[in-house]
């Protein structure tokens, strides 16, 4: 697909995005990965953090209200960007770029970078691993929240003919091309791609895998967020941990 095209599917996102995010409406945020993907970035009083593909914004926000020094969040999406803007605190700036090509920004300036389920979104992610890799100074951490391969896929549910969930359907998990989804009743496109493909770029780029987790509930969470209980049974997300090595 082309990057016009990509983009122009956000931006037509973007308003229903920003009032869903902003309304408390995104459970898979707030109820499953905010935690993990805080615990990973660890402690970032004083930090510079880079956040490709930051949205309108909210976890730099957040990052910014636990210490960070200075945050730059970046997306491709202008909507999102003014939208981020319109809440920055002056430790956070936002700007349009393609996180896939970071020439603007000098080698080793960032301590942390995160990735907030922005690497399904592009179409050459291994570009962005290394100019992330690039401008991170030795040992810095790379934080990477994806959809699950085995979930990106395909992942729809086969039901019983009562419409009981029996089991999640795996297939054409080796085909690493485009997805078609739907959300918030609009059509957009994801890549997928294996396990595999992401770790060796991971590690080709000069990462080191520090952690790796696969976000769930416990029963507790899921009688607080009912609408969260599949992830008791299947893995919907997946975060990388990585730090970048000093010879690097």
């Amino acid at each position: 697909m082309e990057p016009d095209s990509l983009k122009r599917e956000w931006e037509e996102l973007a308003a229903a995005w920003i009032r869903d995010v902003r309304g408390g409406a995104d459970l898979n945020r707030a109820g499953l990965l905010d935690r993990p993907m805080l615990e990973a970035c660890g402690e970032v009083a004083g930090l510079r953090v880079l956040d490709c593909g930051c949205g309108e914004g909210r976890f730099c926000r957040m990052l910014v209200e636990r210490g960070a020094e200075y945050v730059l969040g970046l997306d491709l999406c202008a909507p999102m960007i003014q939208a981020a803007k319109e809440l920055q605190s002056g430790r956070d700036e936002y700007r349009i770029a393609d996180v896939q090509d970071l020439g603007f920004l000098d080698d080793g300036v960032f301590d942390l970078a995160v990735s907030y389920l922005n690497q399904c979104d592009l179409p050459d992610f291994k570009a962005s691993n290394r100019e992330v890799a690039r401008v991170l100074r030795a040992g810095g951490r790379f934080v990477v929240a994806n959809i699950h391969p085995m979930r990106s896929a395909v992942g729809g549910w086969r039901r019983t003919a009562s419409g009981e969930k029996e089991h999640v359907i795996l297939d054409r998990y080796f085909d690493e091309s485009e997805r078609r989804w739907t959300m918030k009743g609009m059509e957009f496109t994801n890549f997928h791609r294996s396990l595999a493909t992401y770790v060796n770029d991971f590690l080709e780029a000069g990462f080191e895998l520090a952690g790796l987790v696969e976000p769930t509930v416990t029963e507790e969470q899921a009688v607080e967020w009912p609408d969260l209980e599949d992830e008791m049974r299947v893995p919907n997300f997946i975060v990388y941990i990585l730090k970048k090595k000093a010879n690097t």
